[in-house]
């Protein structure tokens, strides 16, 4: 292959990866119309752990690097409740486990640690609490 004929090879793969990765169209404005809510049992069982955590003054900041979180924690019947609710989502999930005496569940697997997960917990000694986290961002930053 002549000099040429590489240069213009490479000429055109220039132009065609410029092409592919060129520059993003631009995001369409945001949209601050309101959003569209429904009544859910299991958004209930959200309200009503942030409702007893606050009226309990049990609610606090968690960050790390990146993330800001308010973490409300619930115990007594919404606790209760809420560990109930979880009960076939958790098993179906992957994401109830027995762990340090007591059982887990969270709405999601655990990947790493209890950190921006919402969970609740038994004890053996049967008592309940679940913990919920709200991801408020820098805002929540002193």
């Amino acid at each position: 292959m002549s000099l040429v004929t590489r240069a213009a090879c490479v000429a055109l793969g220039l132009c065609a990866a410029a092409c592919i990765h060129g520059p993003q169209s631009p995001s369409p404005p945001a949209d601050f119309a309101t959003v569209e809510v429904q009544r859910s049992d299991r958004a209930k069982l959200y309200a009503d752990c942030i409702g007893e955590a606050v009226a309990a003054d049990r609610y606090g900041r968690a960050h790390d690097e990146d993330t800001e979180l308010v973490v409300f924690t619930c115990t007594g019947p919404a606790a209760r409740s809420f560990f109930e609710g979880l009960g076939d989502w958790s098993a179906g999930a992957g994401s109830q486990v027995e762990a340090d005496g007591r059982v887990v569940r969270s709405t999601n697997p655990v990947v790493r640690d209890l950190f921006g997960v919402d969970y609740c917990a038994r004890s053996s000694a049967g008592e309940h609490s679940c913990s919920v986290s709200l991801n408020a961002g820098a805002f929540l930053r002193p």
